[in-house]
């Protein structure tokens, strides 16, 4: 057993899927891939998340060092969210696991954005 941050986990993979359990904060991290977002534009582009969930989340990829989030001195306050490097590097895990599904089901490729 592997305890981190008063959690327990069976093994290193269980940790690491973890960090991108559930219906969000993997679609998130691909959307950063391409470079940083602005909150509202990570909830048009994320359609069906909750500004309340997308906080969550967000909060919960800084708080595990997959992204940081940089707030700008200016009238209205603009912050964007980023990859780190840690964060860069599990997105392109996520990235062949999502070119492996597009492989095995081109039929589902089409209904995604």
């Amino acid at each position: 057993m592997i305890e981190f941050n008063g959690r327990e986990y069976i093994c290193l993979l269980d940790f690491a899927m973890d960090l991108i359990r559930g219906k969000w904060k993997a679609v998130l991290l691909c959307h950063l891939y391409n470079g940083p977002r602005r909150f509202l534009e990570l909830q048009r582009i994320t359609s069906g998340i909750s500004q309340k969930v997308l906080n969550e989340k967000l909060k919960e990829l800084e708080n595990d060092g997959l992204i940081n989030k940089e707030v700008f001195a200016e009238i209205p306050p603009k912050v964007e969210y980023f990859l780190t490097t840690k964060g860069k590097d599990l997105t392109s895990i996520i990235k062949e696991i999502e070119g492996w599904s597009i492989k095995y089901y081109p039929e589902l490729d089409n209904k995604c954005e």
